[in-house]
């Protein structure tokens, strides 16, 4: 759905939460072409108090917010066992829809949610932020033009600062919403290929008191590709020195490494040695990586065309985590699923 007007576009927010207070002030302040018009959250008063900061209105549920025909568009940063019905909510109303990954928990969630907006004719793009990020964009043109070569090896890193309140973190968090970015940058950055084997190993290393909760705070994940490349993703919940996010794309001729933690580019050098300042959170690291997807969601808007990132692409991300959990749960390597219900 194309909006013809000079105005901005109106895009609605649904949640509150830490993300979607990140998200409200980058669409305020950052997104030329584009408004917070409403924010909608289960907590009256936290969806009242972000609102209030950006001159939005509120909604106590995301359902009358998304039948608002002054709205447009909407972000969905709500949580996660939530999104594919809103997904399918938000395009039975027509709206174009941003959605925070995972997309869905299961294939088959994500199957829903891919058909309801296809039948609308609704965009539907898929917060993958890495691939906004400037580094990575360059890895990713590196790859493309063929200045490296034939892809053999490659690594992705996601490592947190720190786990805050470890009994809150749901079973698989580790796989369906932290590396389940790895898993898109490396599909990304390893284009017309697709994953056949994933063999996943984690523990609760950084809390193991909790593993028996079900808690998995470290993992690392070999993937198989069918173009022969293999490739590396791991992550952890404990960065003592900050937030560090990373890649590696090593070919026949070449190799091209991607970000990074640090705050800048300045290092400063005195008795105690060498260091460099770092970022302590993602909403720091990516902070332009997010500004420049929803200016790419407001363009996909007023140009009525898919973004650069979608659903399909957020649907291979998740097949990868689900084929995790197997394998995990099998203590072996398994083929990657790419239809049928897959129950996380």
């Amino acid at each position: 759905m194309a909006v013809e007007t000079a105005e901005p576009i109106a895009i609605g927010l649904i949640g509150a939460g830490r993300i979607g207070t990140s998200h409200a002030g980058i669409i305020a302040q950052r997104v030329p072409g584009a408004r917070l018009a409403a924010v909608a959250d289960p907590r009256p008063q936290a969806a009242q108090a972000l609102a209030d900061r950006y001159g939005a209105r509120t909604f106590t549920g995301p359902i009358e917010l998304i039948n608002d025909p002054e709205i447009p568009a909407v972000v969905i940063a709500a949580s996660s066992e939530a999104h594919a019905d809103l997904i399918v909510a938000a395009a039975a109303a027509g709206k174009a829809i941003f959605c925070e990954k995972p997309m869905s928990l299961n294939l088959a969630d994500a199957d829903r949610a891919l058909a309801a907006a296809e039948a609308a004719g609704v965009i539907l793009q898929v917060g993958f932020n890495r691939r906004f990020d400037r580094g990575f964009a360059a890895a990713h043109e590196a790859v493309t033009s063929g200045a490296i070569g034939s892809i053999q090896l490659m690594r992705s890193l996601t490592r947190d600062p720190g786990l805050a309140n470890p009994a809150a973190v749901p079973p698989w968090t580790i796989f369906l919403l932290t590396l389940i970015h790895d898993f898109d940058a490396l599909l990304w950055l390893n284009p017309g290929a697709d994953p056949v084997e994933v063999y996943a190993t984690a523990d609760a290393l950084v809390a193991p008191d909790f593993k028996d909760a079900g808690l998995l705070d470290t993992a690392v994940v070999v993937i198989t590709f069918d173009n022969g490349a293999r490739a590396v993703a791991e992550a952890n919940f404990s960065a003592a020195y900050g937030y560090d996010v990373r890649a590696e794309v090593f070919g026949s001729e070449g190799m091209v490494t991607a970000g990074g933690g640090a705050r800048s580019s300045a290092q400063v050098f005195t008795s105690s040695g060498w260091s460099t300042d770092t970022v302590r959170s993602d909403t720091e690291l990516m902070r332009d990586a997010y500004t420049c997807e929803f200016v790419e969601f407001a363009a996909a808007i007023r140009e009525a065309r898919q973004p650069s990132v979608t659903g399909v692409d957020a649907r291979r991300a998740l097949a990868v985590a689900l084929t995790c959990i197997e394998s995990v749960q099998t203590h072996g390597p398994v083929a990657v699923r790419t239809s049928g219900e897959t129950v996380a």
